[in-house]
């Protein structure tokens, strides 16, 4: 969630600093979830009722955002996230959650453009995922993915799972090792997949490894070491290869705000704190119920991790990156369009 903060900060800091929303300053107040999802319950509630606040921003994971929405829509407060892919956090048993948001693709957006783009643009014929049975990320990821390669005329000849945490692989990646297969699917995080990569490419198995924004993180090199991140695709929001005048003046801002690259959540976390301004200062008012109007009405709102209008289903209408590693850099991006 840090990276998420860090982006939301710089975009109310620059806003403050040319004079606010119609004159007046954004205040905002963090509050720690401890990665919890009754932690995340109990925060919102404080945030609401005795913050005062307009908007939830966060959390970062669909699991922690989800399990503030009662509590939100109770109170009619929006809440958005930058990161929340899970497929049911806008919309549930059918209905659209009134007041919930979301300014990034959804889990099934990835993992269909993660399966086109082993089909068609790596002609893999056979896929192994290794999910992490422990998130709904993961677990969306994994459906969505199996889902289009079957359609694609893909076959997934294995499905293992591992858990957040775990650090030895070697017993999956054994088990597979002996199995015909061109791509492996990763639908996890960084930690974890780091790991798995180091531990895939140390047994010898040199397939094409395709993951998805979770992947986007220093640590995956730090973890799975330059030489190991070769043919390895992760789609995302947003890339640094990107010469979009808006994407370099991004990154020359983060650089000297924070002296380090900015990642995808980063910039994520950066078109959030400038969407909920725009939308405030489009509602005309910071009264909740306005707001999530205005936020249900965006149109070609302009980020640095592209522009989209809000869908009816309160997911962003947008593109997908898939961005290619070579030695553990970004070498290429390719769009994929929605």
């Amino acid at each position: 969630g840090q990276s998420s903060v860090d982006g939301i900060m710089m975009a109310f800091d620059e806003i403050n600093a040319a004079g606010g929303i119609d004159g007046k300053m954004i205040e905002p107040i963090q509050a720690d979830n401890k990665s919890e999802a009754s932690e995340a319950t109990s925060v919102a509630t404080k945030l609401i009722t005795q913050d005062g606040v307009v908007a939830l921003l966060g959390p970062a994971t669909s699991g922690n955002f989800k399990a503030q929405e009662p509590v939100a829509t109770k109170n009619g407060i929006p809440m958005i996230s930058a990161s929340a892919t899970a497929d049911d956090v806008t919309v549930a048993d059918g209905s659209v959650r009134e007041f919930v948001f979301r300014l990034c693709f959804n889990d099934s957006f990835q993992g269909t453009a993660m399966a086109n783009f082993a089909a068609r643009n790596l002609t893999a014929k056979n896929a192994v995922i290794i999910k992490d049975n422990s998130s709904d990320y993961g677990k969306g990821l994994a459906v969505a993915f199996t889902e289009q390669f079957t359609k694609e005329g893909g076959t997934i000849v294995a499905e293992e799972g591992y858990v957040a945490k775990d650090l030895d692989f070697n017993a999956i990646l054994t088990s597979i090792k002996g199995k015909n297969f061109d791509v492996i699917f990763i639908p996890g995080y960084y930690q974890e997949a780091g790991l798995i990569i180091k531990q895939a490419r140390a047994l010898g198995i040199t397939a094409p490894i395709l993951g998805a924004d979770g992947f986007d993180s220093p640590t995956l090199l730090e973890l799975a070491g330059a030489e190991a991140l070769n043919d390895v695709y992760f789609s995302n929001h947003y890339s640094s290869l990107d010469q979009d005048p808006a994407v370099l003046k991004f990154i020359e801002g983060f650089k000297a705000k924070y002296n380090s690259e900015p990642n995808a959540f980063h910039a994520l976390g950066y078109d959030l704190g400038m969407f909920i301004a725009d939308a405030v200062k489009r509602a005309g008012s910071a009264d909740p119920a306005a707001v999530k109007d205005a936020l249900a009405g965006t149109t070609e709102f302009a980020g640095v991790t592209g522009s989209f209008s809000m869908g009816e289903d309160h997911n962003p209408v947008k593109s997908v990156v898939v961005i290619e590693l070579a030695d553990g850099v970004q070498a290429a991006s390719i769009k994929v369009g929605p």
